[in-house]
């Protein structure tokens, strides 16, 4: 049985290195939604910051990206979903999702302490990480800090904990 590798954390928890890392140990295709959402439309998002938008245009890769993970999981293989997956009900979709392919969702939970993530934040808005994709600001920064539902409970439980 193929198995979605959910990965979930705040902003600069280490989301993204952690997927390339699985996506090298497992053979298996990633999927990023920052690279998605910066290569498709960050250059046309409004001056202001506008949530809206932003998240309209999440959903319409998320949908694209699982189509294109099916046609994988589809051929037995395991895929890597680093979508950030903030918010509880967004990681039950992709639970169910998985389990209506007949694969097997394991949710990994990447996190690390406030004070670092921000650190690692304003160093990758320097532009030379290799997982840079788009500028966080502070405001965003905390906006997310916020709008971020860690898991808990029977979820946590059943999460591989990584600490970055």
């Amino acid at each position: 049985m193929p198995t979605v590798h959910l990965i979930c954390g705040s902003t600069g928890a280490g989301k993204t290195t952690y997927a390339m890392k699985l996506e090298g140990l497992l053979n298996a295709p990633r999927f990023s939604i920052d690279e998605w959402m910066e290569r498709l439309f960050w250059k046309d998002a409004p001056a202001e910051p506008d949530f809206d938008w932003a998240w309209e245009r999440v959903q319409r890769c998320e949908d694209r990206i699982w189509a294109v993970a099916k046609e994988f999981l589809a051929r037995d293989l395991d895929v890597v979903l680093d979508l950030g997956l903030s918010k509880r009900l967004h990681r039950q979709r992709f639970y169910k999702l998985a389990q209506d392919v007949g694969a097997a969702p394991a949710l990994h939970y990447v996190t690390a302490d406030i004070d670092t993530r921000r650190e690692r934040v304003r160093e990758r808005n320097k532009g030379d990480s290799e997982t840079f994709e788009i500028e966080v600001s502070d405001e965003n920064f905390n906006f997310m800090e916020d709008f971020f539902e860690a898991p808990e409970g029977k979820e946590l439980e059943a999460a591989q904990v990584v600490e970055t």
